[in-house]
């Protein structure tokens, strides 16, 4: 049985570092992600990451809020 995946909430995400960005792909960042962020105070692992990520949405919000 698959195991369904744990529902974030984004307000409890913080501390977002972004790595990746090449400003020559602009307006897209397609090579851009987060790297690191916390998630409700504790450091999020790499398999929370790999799933925040997969929202591009949000990476590419976060992106824009960086380059700032």
């Amino acid at each position: 049985m698959k195991k369904l995946k744990e529902v974030m909430d984004y307000k409890k995400i913080d501390n977002i570092e972004i790595d990746g960005i090449d400003t020559k792909d602009y307006p897209d960042f397609c090579d851009a992600y987060i790297s690191s962020a916390d998630y409700d105070g504790v450091p999020m692992t790499d398999k929370q990451l790999d799933e925040l990520n997969e929202d591009g949405d949000y990476v590419y919000g976060h992106i824009m809020d960086y380059l700032q």
